[in-house]
């Protein structure tokens, strides 16, 4: 039987169709991203944000309540400790005394004037009454020698000059009350007499120097102005001797040991900065995050590993970023933390074998944001699939995206 070519073309023009069917809806490997199982070095970080402080600081508050005079420093000067004037300080003068008040405290100062000259008559008709005592003692005591008085009568006349003696002791005393209750009077009325003692104090200017070597932190009162006992008036350190504190999340400032090492970035420098964890705060407290969450925090101080030419470009309340380093270790097996996954309550992961993808079990150690220690499950140089999809399925095959 003789076939056309009419009929021959039309055939391989259906077979060449169906095989192009058949190619296009065979399964196709699903592109993925790979990644080598390989040694190297492991971190494991705690991050935070920290803020850069003057280890010490000192702030000159005003000694007695009285009038600062205008402070001529500015922020960042340099002082000497016990020679740089800091702030001149005005005692404030007694207040003026209204007409009453002051009639009251004349009259008063009258009155222990009064008494203080009936404590002198007082003294002195004691002094006379001790010394009549006195020389009757004598007398009666020449004539008990020669038994003209009986031994009663002569012990009366002791324990009399006795008494004498001690009303004298107590006349004394009531003088010096009196003159001390004088002085008092006398310290009231002391006051602004004229206009042009204003300003004048009889204690004179103070002058509050600077108790260290180093700058100017802060001004809290810059201007001419009536302070109270204990306003705060300038703040000084030494910007040299810095530290960092960064609030670590309770949670994780328990993993935190002093003399871990840190790496400080985010200073504003391209070069990573290094210190050490000097001391973990035993108190916590409580704060609230951006999104509103009760938070507990604790304090984390750390200093700066030796001399570094970058530090005195830092000063008192930078920025920085802190990363302490709780563990670390060279030659450690290693995935990326993103081809990891959850089944139940083991670790996974998609390995690549003959093309294909494979789901092993792995048992992981330590891990960081990045990457994560295996410690069983995958071998060195076997590929995984990183940010496994849902089209990833153990048996499909894959091909590198």
């Amino acid at each position: 039987m003789k076939i056309s070519r009419g009929r021959l073309a039309l055939w391989s023009s259906a077979a060449l169709l169906l095989a192009l069917l058949v190619w296009s809806f065979r399964p196709q490997p699903v592109p993925v991203d790979l990644a080598v199982v390989q040694r190297g070095n492991l971190r494991v970080t705690i991050d935070e944000e920290g803020m850069t402080r003057v280890r010490e600081r000192y702030v000159v508050s005003a000694p007695v309540v009285g009038r600062l005079q205008r402070v001529e420093l500015d922020p960042g000067d340099a002082v000497v400790a016990r020679r740089t004037v800091l702030a001149t300080f005005l005692p404030a003068t007694p207040s003026l005394l209204d007409t009453r008040t002051r009639a009251e405290t004349e009259a008063r100062m009258k009155a222990a004037q009064a008494a203080r000259d009936q404590a002198r008559v007082a003294l002195q008709h004691a002094r006379d009454e001790l010394d009549f005592s006195q020389t009757e003692l004598v007398r009666q005591r020449q004539l008990a020698k020669i038994a003209a008085i009986t031994e009663e009568r002569l012990a009366a006349f002791e324990h009399d000059a006795r008494n004498k003696e001690a009303q004298l002791k107590a006349a004394e005393l009531a003088l010096q009350a009196a003159e001390h209750d004088l002085e008092a009077a006398r310290a009231v009325l002391q006051q602004i007499v004229s206009p042009s003692s204003a300003g004048q104090s009889a204690g004179g200017l103070l002058s509050l120097r600077s108790p260290i070597d180093g700058v100017v932190l802060r001004l809290h009162q810059e201007s001419e102005a009536l302070v109270p006992a204990g306003t705060p008036l300038i703040e000084v350190g030494d910007p040299s001797q810095l530290e960092i504190v960064a609030d670590f999340l309770s949670t994780d400032a328990v993993k935190v040991r002093p003399g871990f090492p840190v790496l400080i970035d985010g200073w504003g420098g391209e070069k990573t900065l290094r210190g050490r964890v000097r001391l973990i705060e035993p108190a916590g407290f409580t704060k609230i995050s951006a999104l509103g969450v009760e938070e507990q925090r604790v304090n984390v101080l750390i200093d700066f590993d030796g001399t570094d030419g970058h530090l005195p470009k830092l000063g008192d309340g930078y920025r920085v970023a802190v990363s302490v380093i709780i563990w670390e270790r060279d030659g450690v097996l290693k995935i990326p933390t993103s081809a990891l996954f959850r089944v139940g309550n083991d670790w996974a992961v998609f390995a690549v074998r003959n093309g294909k993808a494979a789901r092993a079990t792995v048992q992981i150690g330590q891990r960081n944001a990045i990457e994560a220690e295996v410690l069983s499950g995958l071998s060195e140089r076997d590929q995984v699939i990183v940010h496994p999809g849902d089209t990833v399925d153990d048996g499909v095959s894959v091909i590198r995206r």
